[in-house]
């Protein structure tokens, strides 16, 4: 038997390539290790089916780079089937390796069972790819070099599984160098595997290749070759798309979780002083409430309501008020546990949430504290300022249920509030009396929205010089189903401590709108004054809410005029200022109600672009006899019209009251002596000169003059 085997040689360009090929391959599958990590289980199964295939394929394409390396005296071909199968083992080997990278941790089992697994599929894939070739006589193997390429695929396996996690470590520039170097050293190892096997097999010297007329091996190395590069260039791309989108995506997330993080501040935190507010109060007091009745603990809750903030806001200003709330805060805050809960829930309101377990004792000594931390003098801008506090203490659970604690400790503070001020008290049942009342009232106002039981009255305006009538101002009454018809001194406050005065306010600026489009109707163009309270002026959706009532009923702004305390409008200038901007803006008109009560700046009242001023009842009584209230209306119509503004005098009640404002040229008058407040079709009538009063000249028309 001939024992002589052909010369192999390699041609040192085409190893050159299957070096190439396997370091891309190489760099490819430690890309796609990253990727199949990645949380989403499906996205993760994509990447690991089509990176299984994509670096099988590379692999496998450099096994037939490798072959077509080698120069043979005879035509060279391979199987269809068995080339198939050596491509199946390549992809299964990948598949197992990026399995294992996608793991959290590297195992010795998992290092030892993986490399084994591997470097076998290895050999299958390779020592396939030779069986490929149907030679004759058959190719004859050394053993030794067999074992060799064997423990060389296993060892490289291992190397792999390795860097794989090592790279983990890595970030930034330096991951991607090392990726490069460790892509270059598996493709080395890959090359050194392929020709060791490639070593153990010899060619007899009469060799034939019987598959030549199937695969040509010339055709199958430069296809693959080409079709391998563009298809590991195409997943490195689509990688590097989704590092970006990766990228991006968890730029979006940190911005989300940011946007998230300051949306739940802005709604859980007070914005002038960074406590907590009223909702995230009341959600601690809850989950408090239920710590306790599980381990029969206490807990307390103490009311804090400045004494004297309010002149001081009203003397020095905005600014000024902001600053000592401030402090104040700071002050609460600092004479709190650790484990306590601050926050403000109104003006200059706060309240505080005592756990672990205190007792009278140790709440009575946080509320003197907190008073003598409060009673300190100090400097807002340009001012020195003191001010005092009233406390009121309401104890869980002897105090009442949780519903009940923030009125009763309410209901306590106004008890140390009435005794003189600078001193707290503790909640006593006879303080409930108020504090049911008010609670039945805000639940029976919260239904009369519902039900229908709120309408508005109506008391008229009169020309002074020539008697006709020239508006109305619109005022709720409540016809409560028990206690007959209510007045608003008795239920405003309520709606505003509770959270109701919006809803309030946004009927009665509906139903106002509906009464005036009604009457025009009729043939009576009136203009309506509507009040609005200082929570109205805070809701972002004011002007539209006006606006769209306007649009719905067809009326012109110009019928509207809303008033404002002066008290109202200088507790927060310049947001009271950009209300009435865009108020102005779509026409309707403005009025300064109680005017001379308050502390206005004449520059403001410019700034405000109100076209009237309402001169509080308190002067209008004593003109009859007190020279210097007659002095005060006078200034303040000349100071008006010098403005160009009109003045209105209210609760005129007498006829000498009425001689004197005419005297004085006051525009219009409004009171008693004219006309108590009335239902909308009693005003309809009254306008229409049906039952007006007698003795009251009006002119034939009774039209509103615009």
């Amino acid at each position: 038997m001939d024992t002589s085997f052909i010369a192999v040689r390699y041609a040192p360009g085409i190893v050159a390539l299957s070096y190439f090929i396997a370091s891309f391959a190489s760099y490819v599958a430690l890309d796609l290790a990253k990727r199949v990590r990645t949380p989403d289980r499906v996205v993760a199964l994509g990447w690991w089916v089509g990176g299984s295939v994509a670096m099988g394929t590379g692999i496998w394409s450099m096994h037939f780079v490798g072959m077509l390396a080698i120069s043979l005296p005879f035509a060279v071909g391979y199987g269809y089937a068995v080339t198939a199968l050596s491509w199946v083992a390549a992809v299964a080997v990948s598949a197992i390796a990026l399995y294992l990278a996608s793991r959290n941790r590297l195992t010795l089992p998992r290092l030892a069972g993986g490399a084994l697994a591997m470097g076998l599929g290895i050999c299958a894939m390779h020592y396939t790819g030779m069986a490929a070739m149907d030679m004759a006589p058959g190719i004859q193997w050394s053993a030794g070099w067999v074992l060799a390429s064997a423990g060389i695929a296993v060892a490289a396996s291992a190397v792999a599984l390795q860097i794989f996690f090592w790279l983990r470590r890595l970030s930034g520039n330096a991951e991607h160098w090392w990726q490069l170097v460790a892509a270059l050293v598996m493709g080395a190892a890959i090359c050194g595997m392929h020709y060791t096997g490639m070593a153990a097999a010899s060619f007899p010297l009469d060799s034939v290749c019987l598959s030549a007329d199937q695969l040509r091996g010339d055709s199958l190395g430069l296809l693959v070759s080409a079709a391998t590069i563009v298809l590991l260039s195409l997943t490195m791309f689509t990688s590097m798309i989704d590092v970006r989108m990766q990228s991006k995506t968890a730029v979006l997330t940190a911005s989300l979780q940011t946007a998230n993080t300051e949306l739940q501040h802005l709604a859980f935190r007070d914005a002038l002083t960074g406590l907590p507010n009223r909702l995230l109060f009341d959600d601690r007091v809850a989950v408090a409430v239920e710590r306790c009745s599980r381990d029969g603990s206490t807990l307390a809750v103490l009311f804090v309501d400045l004494d004297g903030f309010k002149p001081v806001n009203d003397s020095f200003g905005h600014g000024v008020g902001d600053l000592v709330l401030r402090e104040m805060a700071q002050r609460i805050a600092g004479e709190a546990r650790a484990s306590d809960t601050v926050a403000r829930v109104g003006g200059d309101e706060f309240v505080l949430l005592l756990e672990g377990k205190p007792d009278t004792a140790a709440a009575a000594q946080i509320a003197q504290r907190i008073i003598d931390a409060l009673n300190q003098p100090f400097s807002a801008g340009d001012h020195d300022v003191r001010l005092s506090c009233s406390l009121g203490i309401a104890m869980y659970p002897s105090d009442g249920p949780r519903e009940q604690l923030m009125a009763h400790a309410d209901a306590a503070m106004y008890a140390a509030k009435r005794s003189g001020g600078s001193a707290y008290a503790f909640f006593e049942p006879h303080m409930n009396a108020g504090v049911r009342e008010q609670i039945e009232l805000q639940r029976d106002l919260r239904l009369a929205l519902d039900r229908g039981e709120l309408a508005l009255h109506y008391q008229p305006k009169i020309n002074s010089a020539r008697g006709v009538i020239t508006g109305v101002e619109a005022l709720v009454r409540w016809q409560h189903p028990v206690r007959g018809m209510l007045s608003p001194g008795l239920f405003i406050p309520v709606a505003e401590r509770f959270g109701l005065i919006n809803a309030l306010g946004n009927w009665v600026i509906e139903e106002a709108c509906r009464q005036a489009h009604a009457w025009r109707d009729q043939g009576l163009q009136i203009r309506v004054a509507i009040n609005l309270s200082v929570h109205q002026l805070r809701q972002e959706d004011l002007v539209p809410r006006i606006q769209r009532a306007l649009q719905q009923h067809a009326l012109d702004p110009a019928l509207l005029i809303f008033e404002i305390t002066e008290s109202v409008a200088m507790e927060d200038t310049e947001g009271t200022l950009q209300t009435c901007e865009r108020l102005g803006s779509i026409g309707v008109k403005l009025s300064i109600d109680d005017f001379g009560t308050g502390y206005s700046s004449l520059s403001y009242l410019r700034r405000l672009q109100v076209s009237q001023l309402k001169i509080d009842q308190s002067f209008v009584q004593d003109l009859e006899h007190s020279a210097d209230a007659r002095a005060i209306v006078e200034a303040v119509v000349q100071l008006a019209h010098a403005l160009g503004l009109s003045v209105v005098a209210e609760g005129v009640e007498t006829a000498a009251q009425r001689d004197v404002l005419t005297a004085l040229h006051c525009d219009e008058l409004q009171g008693y002596l004219y006309a108590r407040p009335m239902t909308a079709m009693v005003m309809g009538d009254w306008a229409a000169n049906i039952g007006r009063p007698q003795g009251l000249a009006f002119t034939e028309s009774v039209f509103l003059e615009l």
